[in-house]
């Protein structure tokens, strides 16, 4: 019988801890293990563990500022970003019509030879002949915009069918003309009195252009009366290349009198993104403002606990802790608000960011950039500096007191 209580009671001794228990004791073996590792850490966890509603209000008002500034950011440099995508290729292009208020009323070859030379291998010269008609197929008829050009490639691209490397006859059409026509490759559409074959159906333009593919009509030169051309399109390699052409353009068809109008499109492109550029710097001043609204919350909160803790702080430099070392606990307490909010307020600047994406059409290249990544980062940065420097002075009142004077509150 001894013998079988004994039995039992080993197996008393030898049954496992409650896990409430268990998880207590494990929580004080990690609190214990930091606290050697590194006390004031562990000291400034403590602190923010005992006054949690404190802590997570403080921690709350970082994470709002850096959600703000992040995401507004974001949002200014996807808007930037998507307008200059939108905008395509027209910044580019150079566009040559003759000067009206001069008595310019079309250009000759003489002029169209300037514009090529000016232009050299820098860019390709598109002269162009317009005009508006009515377009009729069967009992349907619409208005076009027409255009004459041998070389359709380089302004439009094909929905349907293939655009000719020299186009000699036949017809090219808008989306627009041959859903209302009913046209499609092979079909007869009628333009004043004479009938066309259509060789390709445009595809609908992805940006603006100085020209309309919707309601376009493209036909050969030599089916239009005028044999003079009503403006020259110049698709540059790029936009300085743009802005170069349009000075050397100017140079040689202007230099006696004013001849012609020459407009790059690149100065507009670089007006919108000047404009988006300010607007993305207001929406992140926007943020910031109420990051630092967060930091004067912290720095008040701090103030407050460091009231408080008077009698503590007095005992901690009664007992031997150098002014440093409260300096120092303080600080840390600063710092963790600081980082905690900093990463809640980037996780949800990211979550935010998708939501964007997801709920938006924005495109999903102009959501990946890297000046986004940078935007997030940078507010999280900002979020613990703006901790670090609400908290430095509130640290540096309480550990500059004197013992005594803390110790009588």
């Amino acid at each position: 019988m001894s013998g079988g209580a004994d039995g039992d009671g080993g197996d008393d001794r030898s049954r496992p801890a409650p896990a409430s228990r268990s998880a207590g004791v494990d929580r004080e073996t990690g609190d214990r293990a930091l606290y050697r590792r590194f006390p004031a850490l562990a000291l400034a966890w403590r602190n923010l563990r005992r006054n949690r509603l404190r802590s997570l209000l403080a921690t709350l008002g970082i994470v709002i500022g850096v959600l703000a500034v992040a995401t507004l950011g974001v949002f200014g440099n996807v808007v930037s970003l998507s307008a200059a995508q939108t905008l395509g290729g027209i910044g580019d292009q150079v566009i040559v019509s003759p000067d009206e208020n001069a008595g310019v009323e079309s250009l000759g070859p003489r002029e169209v030879q300037a514009v090529e030379r000016a232009a050299g291998t820098r860019g390709e010269v598109v002269p162009l002949i317009t005009g508006g008609a009515t377009a009729r197929s069967g009992g349907s008829r619409t208005v076009a915009q027409l255009y004459g050009t041998r070389t359709p490639r380089t302004l439009f691209e094909a929905r349907a069918g293939e655009l000719p490397e020299r186009h000699r006859q036949g017809a090219i059409v808008g989306p627009e003309i041959a859903e209302a026509l009913s046209l499609r490759v092979g079909s007869t559409v009628e333009i004043e009195g004479n009938e066309y074959r259509v060789v390709a159906v445009l595809a609908e333009p992805e940006g603006f252009s100085p020209v309309t593919p919707d309601t376009a009509v493209v036909l050969p030169p030599g089916e239009f009366r005028e044999q003079e051309f009503s403006q020259v399109v110049i698709e540059a390699e790029s936009g300085d290349a743009a802005e170069t052409i349009a000075a050397d353009v100017r140079e040689r068809l202007n230099a006696r009198e004013q001849r012609v109008s020459v407009f790059a499109l690149s100065s507009v492109v670089a007006e919108i993104a000047r404009f988006f550029g300010l607007l993305s710097a207001f929406l992140i001043g926007i943020g910031a403002v109420s990051l630092v609204v967060a930091g004067v919350s912290i720095l008040n909160i701090m103030l407050v606990t460091t009231v408080e803790r008077r009698g503590e702080i007095g005992v901690m430099r009664a007992v031997g802790v150098h002014r440093e070392d409260v300096l120092r606990l303080l600080v840390v307490e600063a710092t963790l608000l600081g980082v905690a909010g900093a990463v809640g307020g980037a996780v949800l600047s990211v979550l935010a960011v998708g939501g964007l994406w997801y709920f938006t059409p924005v495109a999903l290249d102009v959501v990946l950039v890297p000046t986004n990544a940078a935007y997030v980062l940078g507010a999280a940065v900002f979020g613990v500096l703006v901790s670090l420097a609400s908290g430095a002075y509130p640290a540096y009142k309480a550990a500059g007191e004197r013992p005594v004077e803390a110790l009588r509150g």
